[in-house]
């Protein structure tokens, strides 16, 4: 039965866009609600680097992430798991977007 919210979620993850991983990766790794074992401030450096270089609204402006029902949804779900839990689809995440940025640094190639 547990194992079906961390499916849950991570099927949610699978349906997002690139950005939208990227501030679901943000806003993980920002919350004092979620567990992680990685070092958060190091990963949210870096997927704000990230941000920045896709999205130009994040750039320029001051961005409301409350205004993201889909990645709000998300953190909720997140905070309802065990640490376990958190970590496996924060894994997930990170992976998933790694593999999406390195594919694109590829093709670019």
């Amino acid at each position: 039965m547990e194992n079906e919210k961390v499916k849950y979620l991570i099927d949610m993850i699978n349906d997002m866009d690139l950005t939208n991983k990227l501030r679901l990766a943000m806003c993980m790794s920002d919350s004092s609600c979620t567990n992680l074992k990685y070092n958060k401030f190091e990963i949210y450096e870096h997927f704000d680097n990230l941000l920045k270089e896709i999205d130009i609204e994040y750039r320029t402006t001051l961005i409301n992430f409350a205004k993201y029902h889909l990645i709000m949804f998300a953190m909720a779900k997140l905070m309802e798991m065990t640490k376990e839990e958190q970590n496996q689809v924060a894994l997930y995440l990170f992976n998933c977007i790694t593999s999406r940025i390195n594919k694109k640094q590829v093709i670019n190639n």
